[in-house]
């Protein structure tokens, strides 16, 4: 047994032992967060402008702090991307997380010396809780993986600005620098491909025992070391026993990468996000991941059929149901304030407080009153792929056809197969019929003959590589929304038609 596993048993236990005293009170641990960050924030222009000094509990500062997106924010993020400070959080953020907005182009999401924690002890509290409950810790003695985008940061106004998964990158303890992959040289490399190519050539020897990443751009790196060895990654690294991974469902990836892999091996889900690092799977054994409710953000909840009200719900960790689709809001020590991330999620445990991430809100298909999310579309593919075990999906999404040259409108799927099902009629079929089944709505426009059964679009190999480069946007953090309620992906991707 290496240093590395040997100190990390311990530690994990402190750890555990800690994170068990906040989930004993999550209520009283997420109210303290509330006093403690408008009491810190209180002098702030944000704060002035909103009377924190005078808010004292979370109804009061619901009556004062509405609910915004970036782009309602963005009049106090604009000052501080131009150099001003004490506007959202004292002083000034360490850094900008630089993020693709979807109307605003460009996002830059501060990250402060408060709140940096929220990002890295978060990551390192993922592993240390799966090395507390599995007794598993062999693996941080071999070279470990973390497939992000580039470290290198440029300047805004004097503060330094990069992805989100290069400004963790600084931040990786000292004592697993040494077994980390890739080198910082390559690790610095912009071009995607020729990136994980270079990732390749410095990891074929090495003994590979932790990686992580992104599904999709992992996979990527998967089908590259076959090509390059025909070998399955169990025989190219046969010590490689943990695989970490988040920004997406990993379900419709799994089948995929584990007969990569040739074996199966035990994986951590983690749900990081450039507005904080929100949950992770801290258990092998229990459904959903673990609610981080004293990590600096206080967190509200829409019901998501609510979000667009003009008066929605805004409800706090104790008021929440299980089952319930909410719109996460944070407000946090990074200073960002009834911010909406744009995700959904579902409680699926209150003791202790676990979620599975359901969709974004502004992804759906509603282009005939449907209200399709993409938990459902997920799961109907799910529910097909159960059906015909033989098949391996890399990427899909899906987009409305309302004026299609014959018949009735429907919804599209584009899926990208590595192996197709024996009978892709049926396969079909069987994803709609479960569709129906999820969504009322548009069981009701199937039945009702105003929608036809979907059609099914198989695409060449490698179509969604090929159009997020198109995009600018392979590799990194970047992902392929799950469904759109127009048809930009979808005419996009038409061409890479089997």
């Amino acid at each position: 047994m290496g240093f590395r596993s040997f100190l990390s048993k311990p530690f994990a236990r402190y750890v555990v032992k800690k994170q068990k005293l906040w989930m004993q009170n999550p209520v009283g641990a997420q109210q303290k967060i509330l006093k403690d960050i408008l009491k810190k924030a209180s002098q702030t222009k944000f704060g002035k402008d909103h009377n924190f000094s005078s808010v004292n509990n979370h109804q009061e500062f619901k009556s004062n702090v509405p609910v915004r997106d970036y782009e309602q924010l963005s009049s106090y993020i604009n000052m501080v991307v131009k150099g001003e400070k004490d506007i959202l959080w004292p002083g000034k953020p360490e850094y900008f997380a630089k993020t693709s907005g979807t109307t605003s182009g460009i996002k830059y999401i501060p990250i402060t010396k408060d709140s940096i924690p929220n990002h890295i002890n978060s990551a390192r509290d993922a592993l240390l809780n799966y090395v507390y409950e599995t007794g598993n810790s062999k693996f941080l003695d071999g070279s470990l993986i973390f497939l992000s985008g580039s470290p290198v940061l440029n300047q805004t106004a004097g503060i330094n600005t990069g992805r989100l998964s290069g400004i963790v990158n600084h931040h990786v303890p000292s004592y697993l620098r040494s077994n980390q992959m890739p080198s910082y040289e390559t690790n610095c490399m912009e071009d995607w491909e020729d990136k994980v190519d270079k990732i390749v050539e410095e990891t074929l020897h090495k003994d590979m025992s932790l990686i992580s990443g992104i599904p999709p751009w992992v996979q990527m790196y998967f089908d590259k070391l076959n090509e390059k060895t025909g070998k399955h990654i169990k025989d190219i690294f046969p010590n490689f026993s943990l695989f970490a991974h988040g920004g997406v469902n990993f379900e419709p990836y799994k089948a995929k990468l584990f007969d990569s892999i040739g074996k199966s091996v035990d994986s951590i889900e983690t749900y990081p996000a450039s507005e904080g690092f929100i949950a992770f799977q801290d258990s092998q054994e229990a459904e959903g991941l673990l609610f981080l409710l004293n990590s600096g953000i206080f967190y509200e909840f829409i019901p998501a059929d609510e979000y667009f009200n003009e008066n929605p719900t805004r409800l706090h960790i104790g008021e929440v149901e299980l089952g319930v689709n909410y719109a996460v809001i944070i407000n946090s020590n990074a200073g960002l304030w009834g911010y909406s991330i744009g995700d959904t999620v579902k409680f699926v445990s209150k003791d202790p407080y676990r979620i599975i991430v359901s969709g974004r809100i502004k992804h759906f298909i509603s282009a005939f009153g449907e209200h399709v999310i993409g938990e459902e579309v997920e799961k109907a593919l799910n529910h097909a792929v159960s059906l015909f075990p033989e098949t391996e999906v890399i990427e899909f999404t899906v987009a409305p056809q309302v004026a299609p040259e014959n018949g009735l409108p429907q919804h599209e799927w584009y899926i990208e197969f590595d192996k197709k099902p024996s009978d892709l009629i049926e396969f079909t079929k069987a994803i709609n019929s479960k569709l129906q089944e999820l969504n009322a709505y548009y069981d009701d426009l199937i039945t009702g003959n105003i929608l036809e059964i979907l059609k099914l679009i198989p695409l060449k190999k490698n179509a969604f590589i090929d159009y997020m480069k198109s995009q600018g946007k392979l590799g990194g953090q970047n992902k392929v929304p799950r469904l759109s309620n127009d048809r930009k992906i979808a005419d996009a991707l038409i061409k890479f038609k089997i």
